[in-house]
């Protein structure tokens, strides 16, 4: 006997498959955010470095990247 029934495993690999994507996007982007360009050095990062302390803030680089994915979330809505 079965914990679940066909349509709920069938779900379950859907959602493991595209859990798998995504740690491969991020693994990905780990790897070559040094290689892109003014990510995290742009005008309104917040950079503060004094003897023992620094604090770094990258409010527009969060920005930019949240209009981003909200652009694509919403390209991918549309479908």
């Amino acid at each position: 006997m079965y914990l679940f029934g066909n349509r709920e495993m069938e779900a379950i690999g859907k959602l493991i498959i595209i859990l798998g994507f995504l740690l491969i996007g991020v693994g990905l982007i780990l790897v070559f955010i040094e290689k892109i360009p003014y990510i995290g050095k742009l005008p309104g990062d917040i950079f503060i470095q004094k003897k023992n302390f620094i604090f770094y803030f990258p409010l527009t680089t969060s920005i930019i990247i949240s209009i981003v994915v909200s652009l694509l979330i919403w390209l991918w809505s549309r479908r």
